[in-house]
């Protein structure tokens, strides 16, 4: 079975992932920043004897990334699979929100995956094999106000996934796109809370589309069970929408003209 890292595991998609691959005989070697914090995967894994090892690293960090997959090298040997999920919310008009926002969630969800791809892909080549997972979002491929700061994040990620899918396939590595739609996260859920500063109508407007969308809850083990059937099928195929929203937004989105859809003609 492959053994597997996967990033931002304390909550959401990295934790109904971590749990799915485990619960499927898989070793998984599930990261999160503070492990003592947000014990629950732990918990989960040691109560059904799980094949998962919870262990820090922050993707953020240089040092953090290197120490830590050097050490799952070390003790366990290079995963066969990375899922590239750790993920943050940043959202605001772009007139209105700090630099610092911007630079968050780029650092996070998008140097974070550079950091962890460079740590595993040179032994990944070397042996001519490997699975690399980003998990993206339609909000890589449709930017609303005011989601303008993670879009940026996510549509830069979608950039780099196509241009490293080439770059590895000669070294029998896939690259896979994930794109979830709305789903039940605690990341979800804060977009349903408007700003109440701003002088853009934008705020409300997606406050009310991501609670109308949670009324009908999708769970994050519909990602899981996405990643986990990637992780044991062998398609080439690189983009995967997830949850019955997503489909239809990129349809949507592609029926429009540029202007139509800046325009708000819809």
């Amino acid at each position: 079975m492959p053994s597997i890292l996967v990033t931002g595991a304390s909550r959401g998609i990295g934790h109904a992932t971590s749990l799915a691959l485990g619960r499927a005989g898989h070793r998984v070697f599930a990261t999160m920043r503070d492990p003592a914090g947000t014990p629950e995967l732990a918990e989960a894994a040691e109560r059904e004897s799980l094949p998962v090892v919870v262990s820090r690293m922050d993707v953020d960090s240089d040092d953090s990334v290197r120490t830590a997959v050097g050490r799952i090298i070390a003790e366990h040997g290079l995963p066969d699979v990375l899922v590239n999920n750790a993920g943050i919310v940043r959202r605001g008009s772009i007139e209105e929100t700090p630099l610092d926002d911007f630079r968050a969630a780029m650092e996070t969800n998008y140097f974070g995956a550079i950091r962890c791809t460079q740590a595993v892909l040179p032994g990944m080549r070397a042996r001519r094999s490997g699975v690399i997972i980003n998990v993206s979002s339609v909000a890589g491929r449709v930017a609303n106000p005011p989601m303008g700061p993670y879009a940026a994040s996510k549509f830069a990620l979608e950039g780099l996934s196509e241009a490293l899918a080439q770059e590895v396939k000669p070294f029998g590595i896939r690259v896979v796109l994930v794109e979830p739609g709305i789903i039940d996260t605690a990341m979800a859920r804060s977009v349903t809370r408007p700003s109440d500063t701003t002088i853009y109508p934008h705020s409300r407007a997606m406050a009310d589309i991501f609670t109308a969308a949670l009324s009908v809850p999708v769970a994050p083990e519909l990602v899981a069970e996405t990643i986990r059937k990637i992780i044991e099928g062998d398609s080439w195929q690189f983009r995967y929408l997830v949850g019955p929203d997503a489909a239809p937004l990129i349809a949507w989105r592609a029926s429009l003209t540029d202007e139509e859809f800046i325009a708000g003609d819809r």
